[in-house]
């Protein structure tokens, strides 16, 4: 695409993610102030017709700006989706609602690359920009007729300047640390200056907002362990999906040489298996407790794994037993994320309903990055170990990058293993009214 090397195109996506995570928690603080009808309506128009110039973008600059845009659409509806979900609905039935929501939103951000590569080689990668054009224009539609204004809106006008411009920075160091792992190496000098950076500016944040009464995200959400404990799971469940996307679709395209089209409809199982499986999760946590659902679902992802690298380390193996194994992936994810998402927001203090909805979203946006930048990494070294050289360029394909990729597949055991930990040790709220919006 615009004849850029693999570095510079890297940066369409991590545009996107670098403008959705620094400018969500400052719209989550602004809906509070002004309301969240209009700002999530614009989200939704401003992400629409930043994805129409993407798609007419003439260089890759251009596209990279538009991008930023895009992102920065999308943190206006990340910073609302769950609050006014909550909201909206009765108490009673908000179990049921997150559980339809997790699915709903599983299934869209790991179809997004499975419809993508369908459109890009059927009629190209603009396409994949103005696919969503139609669905962001009748979701504002909609959202206008159909959502209610704001109420309960907050007396304190005042905006937490200093706090957005330590976070801004912060998280963008973090976010670049984290999806430039696999390119620079972590002994580059350019990643480790990130890395500090990153960390000496959140802890500088972190105390800023300690002593602010007005602060841009409320620490005091971070002092209940209930949440604290779901938003290391939110990491994690997206760190395990968006991982087995990237080893598998390396598997398929490079080690069995499929075509794109080909890779797209095997991945299609995990997205749908999640939805079928989230869509009822919310009803089982209700019967079984969050705890026991979601440690079994986790089990269901360390045993999938266990099957999918059997599988890729077997030539023998058929592809419909990939697919089963990929279906029960999907599945255990499916038990995992929609009671979690349920269980950190009900951990959350009632005035803080929606820095509670925003920091799952951001979470599920480091989650990405840290399940994409962790296989990545672990497959590139385990391709330098089997083939006995340090060149990051070195192009593997068949039997020996199957090999990487069967040993590449075990840190997604590892981070199954620490998500059913976290959730066996999750505190319930200190008090019931935490879970009154």
């Amino acid at each position: 695409m615009f004849h850029a090397k693999l570095d510079a195109v890297s940066w369409v996506s991590l545009a996107y993610l670098l403008a959705f995570a620094s400018t969500l928690p400052v719209f989550g603080r602004l809906c509070q102030m002004f309301g969240r009808k209009l700002l999530y309506l614009i989200g939704y128009l401003l992400f629409t017709v930043a994805s129409v110039l993407c798609g007419f973008a003439p260089d890759l600059a251009s596209l990279i700006a538009f991008r930023v845009l895009q992102g920065v659409g999308g943190a206006l509806l990340g910073a609302n989706s769950i609050a006014i979900l909550v909201k909206a609905v009765d108490p009673s039935r908000r179990g049921q609602a997150l559980g339809y929501f997790a699915a709903a939103q599983a299934i869209g951000v790991s179809a997004g690359p499975i419809v993508g590569g369908l459109l890009l080689g059927a009629l190209g990668w603009q396409w994949i920009f103005w696919v969503v054009v139609p669905f962001g224009l009748a979701a504002a539609i909609i959202g206008w007729l159909a959502l209610p204004q704001t109420t309960g809106l907050s007396a304190d006008r005042r905006f937490d300047w200093y706090g957005a411009l330590l976070l801004t920075p912060a998280l963008t160091a973090l976010m670049i640390v984290l999806n430039e792992i696999p390119a620079w190496g972590l002994a580059s000098p350019a990643l480790l200056g990130c890395a500090v950076a990153a960390v000496a500016l959140i802890a500088l944040f972190v105390r800023l907002e300690s002593a602010c009464a007005f602060a841009l995200v409320d620490v005091r959400l971070f002092r209940e362990p209930a949440f604290a404990f779901g938003t290391i799971g939110a990491v994690l469940g997206y760190a395990l999906l968006y991982g087995m996307f990237f080893v598998m679709s390396f598997a398929l395209l490079r080690g069995y040489h499929d075509s794109p089209q080909l890779a797209g409809l095997h991945l299609a199982v995990l997205p749908i298996a999640i939805g079928v499986v989230a869509s009822f999760s919310g009803e089982l946590s209700n019967r079984f407790g969050t705890r026991l659902t979601s440690v079994a679902g986790m089990i269901v992802c360390v045993v999938a794994v266990a099957l999918e690298s059997a599988i890729v380390a077997d030539p023998a193996a058929g592809r419909v037993a990939s697919l089963a194994a990929l279906a029960l992936y999907g599945a255990g994810l499916g038990l995992f994320i929609a009671p979690n998402t349920h269980a950190t927001i009900e951990a959350a203090p009632a005035e803080l309903s929606g820095e509670a909805g925003a920091m799952l979203n951001l979470m599920r946006v480091l989650g990405t990055s840290l399940g994409v930048a962790t296989a990545s990494s672990m497959l590139s070294w385990r391709i330098q170990a089997l083939s006995g050289t340090d060149d990051r360029g070195l192009t593997f394909a068949g039997r020996p990058l199957l090999d990487a990729i069967v040993e590449s597949l075990l840190v997604l055991a590892v981070f199954a293993l620490i998500a059913a930990a976290v959730s066996l040790v999750r505190a319930k709220p200190a008090s019931p009214d935490r879970a009154a919006f």
